[in-house]
């Protein structure tokens, strides 16, 4: 991908969050928004958990969680507020092409969906991707693994018309602009500003500071939260909220600008209570209404 000129940053502060406020929440769980989490590989049921819990702590009002069909039950159990829909796996009880018909369904019923958080398997995902991303018209928030679909296929969330939020660090965003992770760190900005023109995505990048870049607008920078954030885990909450707030009705800027913001302040607040290292990713998703009663 060609390299553009950085667009104008924009420091995120909470008066800044406060002037680009929220949809109001309503009563009732239809007006929240419905989000469909597909996450989890039969190994890693609890990156699903994880992404699932938070889109709820975002103040999304109904959820769905489709999963490996071997690790369904146990997500069931462990969130018991989802509506939870086994997904065939391939034999290595990856989430593969098979898949999506069954996710294309959800999704037409969904507000937005979450796609990629611990999925393992790097070409049982881009097949999972190359089904699915043609038949989904609504938001959508790719996360982790299915980040590489976008870096196969430059055009393959163009048709969302902007509506599309890739979440990612910088090893992840390196793989999508066919650079070395050395240059994501170096120049975070510019790379990420050439993503998300060239793919028509905003995009959300995670690390030290936190990068939100939209196609044509400015670059949203925070440069706050805690290194207790780099934990296993962690992205998988943070692309949780961005979706909760993304089924509540926000535009995907404002959703990665606040996820990423609200996801920082999170672990601020953790490493007041617990010390800077040592915090869990199970931690997060509990202190994420506390932040957005914060902005409030």
């Amino acid at each position: 991908m060609r390299s553009g000129t950085p667009s104008e940053i924009r420091e995120v502060t909470p008066a800044v969050l406060r002037s680009w406020s929220l949809p109001t929440p309503a009563e009732g769980k239809e007006s929240r928004g419905h989000v469909v989490v597909v996450a989890g590989a039969s190994r890693t049921p609890g990156a699903a958990i994880l992404a699932a819990e938070a889109s709820l702590r975002a103040g999304a009002g109904k959820l769905t969680v489709a999963t490996a069909a071997s690790v369904a039950a146990h997500v069931a159990v462990v969130v018991p507020e989802a509506l939870v829909e086994p997904l065939p796996e391939t034999s290595d009880g990856h989430l593969g092409g098979a898949a999506a018909d069954v996710v294309a369904g959800l999704a037409d019923q969904a507000d937005a969906l979450l796609v990629g958080t611990g999925l393992l398997d790097d070409d049982a995902t881009l097949t999972l991707m190359d089904e699915l991303m043609p038949r989904i018209t609504g938001p959508v928030v790719i996360d982790a693994t299915a980040s590489a679909y976008l870096g196969k296929r430059p055009e393959g969330a163009r048709h969302l018309a902007e509506r599309a939020v890739l979440t990612v660090n910088p090893k992840e965003l390196a793989s999508v602009a066919g650079c070395q992770v050395e240059d994501v760190e170096s120049r975070p900005v510019e790379i990420a500003s050439t993503v998300a023109r060239s793919c028509r995505v905003v995009v959300l990048l995670g690390g030290t500071e936190k990068h939100v870049v939209a196609p044509g607008g400015p670059v949203w920078r925070y440069a706050g939260g805690s290194p207790g954030l780099g934990v296993s885990g962690s992205g998988d909450v943070q692309a949780g909220v961005v979706a909760g707030l993304l089924a509540r009705g926000a535009e995907p800027e404002q959703a990665a600008t606040w996820g990423a913001f609200v996801h920082a302040r999170v672990g601020e607040r953790l490493a007041e209570e617990t010390g800077v290292l040592g915090h869990l990713a199970r931690e997060q998703p509990g202190h994420v209404p506390l932040v957005l009663r914060e902005l409030a």
